[in-house]
């Protein structure tokens, strides 16, 4: 393959759609460091996975010599972005985008390369903008235009209220790569309307439109909903490596796929296809193929060593052999009385409720350092120290202190 093609097929592995195709193979080929933009609302403050599915593409950019742009939404933040929400979104203040971004910032770089990454922020130019520019940008598209987005026209269908600065979002981040003079932008599925709102602009302003990037929606733990802290089916990026092993090899093998895919930079496509081969024919276990998964994410962002340990304590819990004190230990605070294994349980997080724990001991699906425990009077109390485990994959190893 030339240069541009092998460039071409590192760049449209995991994309949704390409926009257009032929565009972007122009500007590979044209030798020049192109301009890769994508923009963050910083409307929370950690990131997850799902997160990382875009910048991981922009990473891949950066590989190849290219500007990436980390845009952060500081002032569309005060907007709300209205993808995908059926009723207005409540804009964050000025202090909480701010506190926020700080932290988007100090987080995207356990995947961006500090070095070539320029960060910056949209209130840089739509702060000096004035009242007149603002209706000038609002001039170039009309209602009926932006009811062609799927969330407005059916909230408009629906009778829910659409708020007038909502049909600015829209066009606030489309003239975000006109600031910019963005030659790709990067974006979830969900975002499509807003990528080629840019393209116009672009267009408008004399410029050349921007290659437009679609990303999928990574699916969640679940399997079903696209990752996300509302539904509690994510991995922070910021968890400990323990947790993100942990909750990796609790998805189930056919998302295994997707999210090697869209994941993992060390599997490739080619080397992906013959390892569906090997599972296929049963001389790989999915397992064994997940957990290789689960320590390429723990190393990424907690390094090699950490990654390790992670593994090994999942191991060494999981088959029954080996150190289990690799696993991180957390303290939960107890009566001095002691609480019942139920509560113990539910309170140390691996069961959602008493009833669930009681169900948990009567299938004799409890354990207590290896052991199985199936008597719900049993009290634990301040000193204690032990891996509790639920089932084979949910488990902590905690230490039992006195209550203030």
């Amino acid at each position: 393959m030339t240069t541009t093609d092998s460039a071409l097929a590192m760049l449209v592995r995991g994309t949704d759609d390409i926009l257009k195709h032929e565009d972007l193979e122009a500007r590979l080929a044209s030798g020049r460091p192109l301009r890769i933009k994508a923009g963050f609302d910083p409307t929370a403050p950690d990131l997850h996975l799902g997160h990382t599915v875009l910048l991981n593409k922009m990473r891949q950019f950066q590989d190849l010599g290219h500007q990436v742009i980390f845009l952060i939404g500081d002032f569309t933040g005060m907007i709300g972005d209205p993808t995908g929400k059926s009723a207005t979104r409540k804009p964050l203040t000025r202090d909480d985008v701010l506190a926020n971004a700080k932290t988007y910032a100090d987080q995207v770089f356990k995947v961006l390369d500090r070095e070539k990454t320029e960060v910056r922020f949209n209130s840089e130019w739509f702060g000096a903008m004035t009242a007149a520019d603002m209706i000038k940008l609002a001039a170039q598209h009309t209602v009926a235009r932006m009811l062609e987005r799927d969330d407005f026209s059916k909230r408009f269908a629906g009778q829910h209220p659409i708020a007038i600065h909502e049909f600015l979002y829209p066009l606030v981040q489309g003239y975000d790569s006109v600031a910019l003079k963005a030659d790709v932008e990067l974006g979830g599925t969900d975002q499509t309307f807003n990528l080629l709102m840019g393209r116009g602009l672009q267009e408008h302003h004399g410029q050349a439109p921007q290659v437009v990037m679609t990303m999928p929606l990574l699916e969640g733990l679940d399997g079903v909903n696209k990752m996300s802290k509302s539904l509690g089916n994510y991995i922070g990026i910021n968890e400990p490596a323990i947790d993100i092993v942990t909750k990796t090899m609790k998805i189930g093998d056919d998302l295994t796929w997707r999210w090697i895919e869209l994941l993992s930079f060390e599997i490739s496509l080619s080397e992906m296809a013959t390892l569906k081969q090997d599972v296929a024919c049963g001389a790989l276990h999915p397992r064994d193929l997940k957990l290789r998964l689960a320590r390429e994410l723990a190393a990424r962002f907690h390094g090699a060593a950490e990654a390790e340990k992670a593994v090994a304590g999942w191991q060494a819990v999981v088959t029954g052999a080996g150190d289990t004190s690799q696993l991180p230990l957390s303290e939960l605070p107890v009566p001095a009385e002691g609480l019942r294994i139920a509560a113990l349980l539910t309170q140390a997080g691996l069961t959602p409720s008493n009833s669930e724990a009681m169900r948990k001991l009567k299938e004799r699906a409890v354990r207590i350092d290896g052991e199985v425990v199936d008597d719900p009077q049993r009290l634990f109390g301040p000193g204690f120290e032990g891996v509790l485990q639920v089932g084979k994959r949910t488990f902590a190893r905690v230490a039992l202190r006195a209550s203030p």
